[in-house]
């Protein structure tokens, strides 16, 4: 008779992924990886973001080296979006997040579970807890690469920064724009009246007050003007000002009453000024005499002197 089939053996539950291949060490960070056959894609993607001379010569560092079958476990088509170069920043994010600054064996994850700062900014969570060491919910499946310039780790999983989701990311960022449109087209954000009371508040500091006002503000329109610009205080209130200052726009010069600054005047009426005029400041020539030198030193030039004739 047949024999009846052998029971299947029962399919693994949590257990951790192992390399092809055992990786050992050879030089630094990055001939390790190439030597290994391995890291292919994590390689490729260092070229790319001018990280290799990074992992090459930094020396004491921790990387996290995902395998190529760990960047083929990608989601379709997101390893071939970030190696374009248009999301080199992106990437450049994701594999600085795989390095620490600082060199962490085995021995200093076993049996704890914490987070430590990697380059890129964010920590990862290392957790040696359980049967063997994790990081960020990827197995070590081979610790304690020791290359010249710091260990390596063997990861089954790409690491993906917290602040810095993959296809979640333009997902999260279409919702938004999609909500904060939504909300504004409902009204929700703000309501009407807000909002034109808010664009008025804005534009009045900016609108040019009318030449009479610029030159001589009344008494009830000083409050007004001090609560649109809080940090302006208004020009006192002069009544000679106020019935002898002129338009802007009469052509004629300001009487010295007026008392006007020259930058109030029009382009005609300051050629019209001249020293001794009301508001003009003239500083006369100082004489070049013995007490004058001791006083301010010698001049500084000698224009107006007469000097020997040289010849042609």
């Amino acid at each position: 008779p047949a024999q009846p089939p052998a029971a299947a053996p029962p399919a693994a539950t949590s257990a951790p992924a192992t390399p092809a291949a055992k990786v050992t060490p050879n030089g630094d960070l990055i001939a390790t990886a190439q030597a290994s056959g391995q890291f292919t894609t994590f390689l490729k993607a260092l070229d790319a973001t001018n990280l290799t001379s990074v992992l090459k010569s930094n020396p004491n560092l921790t990387v996290f080296a995902p395998t190529d079958a760990a960047f083929a476990a990608l989601p379709a088509g997101e390893l071939d979006r970030l190696m374009q170069p248009a999301n080199a920043a992106q990437l450049q994010k994701v594999l600085t997040y795989h390095v620490i600054n600082t060199k962490v064996d085995s021995s200093k994850i076993t049996g704890a579970k914490g987070e430590v700062k990697t380059v890129e900014g964010s920590s990862v969570t290392l957790d040696g807890s359980g049967a063997s060491p994790m990081v960020d919910g990827a197995n070590i499946v081979q610790a304690d690469v020791m290359a010249t310039n710091g260990v390596l780790h063997v990861v089954d999983k790409v690491l993906i920064p917290k602040d810095a989701p993959l296809q979640a990311a333009a997902a999260a960022t279409d919702d938004a724009a999609t909500s904060m449109a939504s909300a504004t087209a409902n009204g929700d954000a703000m309501s009407a009246t807000d909002a034109g009371a808010d664009v008025a508040a804005q534009a009045a500091p900016a609108a040019a007050p009318a030449p009479d006002q610029a030159t001589t503000p009344s008494a009830t329109d000083a409050p007004a003007d001090q609560a649109m610009n809080p940090t302006t205080s208004p020009a006192p209130t002069d009544p000679t000002a106020a019935t002898t200052a002129p338009a802007a726009d009469t052509g004629t010069a300001a009487p010295t009453s007026a008392a006007l600054p020259a930058s109030s005047m029009s382009p005609d009426q300051q050629a019209t000024l001249k020293a001794g005029d009301a508001n003009v400041v003239s500083n006369p020539p100082v004489a070049d005499t013995p007490e004058n030198r001791k006083a301010y030193g010698a001049p500084m030039s000698n224009a107006g002197k007469r000097s020997g004739a040289k010849g042609n």
